[in-house]
């Protein structure tokens, strides 16, 4: 069941547009802190596969601002309209792919000779320290997943061993700040070591595929409503006592 299922607004974005999405949100106004694209995208995928279904409005104030700071009123619509609309897109392409293919392919950047992070200012710790090569290129696709899990902790708060189990293995490429995260990480590159990035990134989209398929009965049930008294007919008195039909009263 799509979150979206219109299909003009399935059509995912080209190379281009994901770079004009990456330019425009750095246009974001100070001193609000949004995502980046490759953050975004992976912040999409924590969105789509809560077991609540997210209305935009929750979640896009996060992607402007990490902590959810509302945009200042005198923002610019032509440039709020144009983000917007190509997240709306991204969002809506990610959900089609997941729900009708099981697959989709995650913006990611491949660190090479030519392309490399950016340097760290003096005295600030590198959050990339003691990560797996491969693991540094995945790393900001999966840290804008775990954003959307520190916003909305649903999914991380399930009870079920099999979500705890799929999001280990996209953690994994996150900085391991606990003595439990060291030996989940120790755990996983025993058992499924990491040899290519192309392995490893199949790995989080299955990762991911797992975790929407655990949370869609959740995601997408329906809450029946339970009534404390008979339904009353058009016809019947009203129950407020006027005397009159429901149908003219209470019920009109």
């Amino acid at each position: 069941m799509p979150q979206n299922p219109t299909a003009a607004n399935a059509r995912d974005l080209t190379d281009a547009e994901f770079a004009d999405l990456d330019e425009l949100l750095q246009q974001t106004p100070e001193p609000l802190t949004p995502c980046d694209a490759v953050m975004l995208d992976g912040y999409l995928c924590g969105i789509l596969v809560q077991p609540v279904l997210l209305q935009p409005d929750a979640w896009l104030p996060h992607i402007f601002d990490f902590e959810g700071e509302p945009l200042p009123d005198d923002v610019d619509v032509a440039w709020l309209e144009r983000t917007t609309a190509l997240i709306m897109r991204r969002h809506a392409a990610l959900n089609r792919a997941m729900e009708e293919d099981g697959w989709f392919d995650p913006l990611v950047l491949e660190f090479d000779e030519e392309h490399q992070p950016e340097p760290i200012p003096e005295g600030q710790p590198d959050p990339m320290a003691g990560l797996h090569p491969i693991s540094q290129s995945l790393m900001p696709w999966v840290a804008g997943f775990q954003h959307a899990t520190i916003c909305f902790p649903d999914l991380v708060e399930l009870p079920d061993d099999a979500v705890m189990a799929a999001l280990a293995r996209l953690f994994r490429h996150l900085p391991a700040e606990t003595d439990e995260e060291k030996e989940v990480v120790a755990t996983l590159d025993r058992e499924q070591p990491l040899t290519t990035l192309e392995d490893a990134i199949e790995e989080i989209v299955l990762a991911v595929a797992d975790l929407q398929d655990l949370t869609r009965e959740q995601r997408y049930k329906v809450e029946t409503v339970k009534r404390d008294a008979p339904k009353v007919g058009r016809n019947d008195p009203c129950p407020c006592g006027s005397g009159k039909k429901f149908k003219h009263c209470h019920g009109a």
